[in-house]
């Protein structure tokens, strides 16, 4: 019995464990966690250019001018030397370089020799004083927090050789071009004044007493006012107003009763006009019709002196009024490299110049030819 007793004692507890299995709730799984990758766009402007690293640059320009006669007169038959003075069956060689060796520094080399075509003995030709000259900039950029620009300028020139006219000047151009609003039809393309001295001498003495204005030593203290504009329908123009005080080493002759002085005041304006029309245009190929012309220049001085060794005596306001109508033809075989001819006539008064008196304007056929290469 009680075997019997203890087998029902046991199923009933296994019963029971059994029973309690079943009610159990089952275990839940627990959900994976979902990570999102997000990938950022690319954005790709194709329209924005990279500017490329400055490096040094430049361009070299070569030009052959020729002057003709002055209406069919040569030095030799312009006996009163009032018609055909200067450059007459002549030819002028320029040579011009630009060099930006700093984003700051440049420098320009100019070089101009005269050559005659005809015997100059015989009076069929003549030619102006070959001409040499160095310039050096130095941007400094802008003033602090203004608009104003400064830019230093060296210059070294000579003209005749060692023995004529040699100079040094030293300058600052305070540019206020940024204050001024453009539009299309006007634009102040540079606008600003320039502070400056120069040092002249001729040869290698200091001059003779009542000789000469324009020979000697002297010193010259200026304040010059430089600007160019741009106008509409292919026009653009130059106006330039320069003011000094000279002071010389030897005492110069003024007016015509013998007296002489060691320095005087002077002033003098260039006013230039250019227009450009081009006429037909093919692939690298331009025809145009270009003109140019003005006061160059308008001069003031506080007193009539001699100019030249000729012994010429100027009023105290003289000018040379001018203007050359041309025609033009430019070819760029490559982006570097421009090649140009052009012919026209300029009409001047090149010989009588004082205000009182100035007269003689004549036709003097010109052309010229050369080429610009750029690097």
């Amino acid at each position: 019995m009680k075997k019997i007793a203890l087998v029902l004692g046991s199923l009933l507890v296994v019963g029971a464990v059994a029973s309690a299995k079943e009610v159990m709730p089952a275990p839940e799984a627990t959900p994976e966690k979902v990570v999102e990758y997000v990938e950022k766009p690319v954005i790709v402007y194709r329209d924005r250019e990279v500017a490329p690293a400055w490096k040094p640059n430049g361009s070299f320009d070569i030009k052959e001018t020729w002057y003709g006669e002055a209406e069919n007169k040569t030095p030799g038959e312009d006996t009163d030397k009032d018609w055909a003075r200067g450059r007459t069956n002549a030819g002028r060689l320029q040579m011009l370089l630009n060099l930006n060796f700093t984003q700051k520094q440049s420098l320009q080399i100019r070089s101009r020799t005269y050559q005659t075509f005809r015997s100059t003995d015989s009076g069929k030709s003549g030619k102006s004083a070959d001409h040499l000259r160095f310039r050096y900039h130095y941007d400094f950029g802008k003033l602090g927090t203004s608009k104003v620009n400064a830019k230093s300028r060296l210059e070294y020139s000579q003209s005749n050789g060692d023995e004529g006219t040699k100079q040094v000047k030293a300058s600052v151009l305070f540019d206020i071009t940024d204050y001024f609003p453009s539009s299309d039809y006007f634009k102040v393309e540079s606008f600003g004044f320039r502070p400056g001295y120069t040092h002249r001498w001729t040869g290698h003495g200091s001059g003779v007493e009542g000789q000469s204005f324009s020979s000697g030593t002297a010193n010259r203290y200026t304040l010059d006012f430089e600007s160019t504009y741009k106008l509409p329908w292919g026009f653009s123009a130059e106006l330039n107003l320069y003011s000094g005080y000279d002071r010389h080493n030897k005492r110069f002759a003024v007016g015509t009763n013998g007296d002489t002085k060691k320095g005087q005041f002077y002033g003098y304006m260039e006013a230039y006009l250019y227009q450009h029309t081009p006429l037909y245009k093919i692939n690298n190929v331009e025809f145009a019709f270009d003109f140019e012309g003005g006061y160059d220049t308008y001069e003031f001085r506080q007193y009539k002196v001699i100019t030249n060794h000729e012994g010429r005596r100027t009023d105290r306001r003289s000018y040379s009024l001018y203007m050359t109508p041309y025609l033009s033809v430019s070819y760029k075989p490559t982006d570097f490299v421009k090649l140009y001819v052009a012919a026209g006539a300029e009409y001047r008064n090149w010989a009588v110049e004082a205000e009182s008196e100035a007269k003689n304007w004549r036709w003097q056929p010109t052309a010229w030819a050369g080429m610009k290469v750029t690097f």
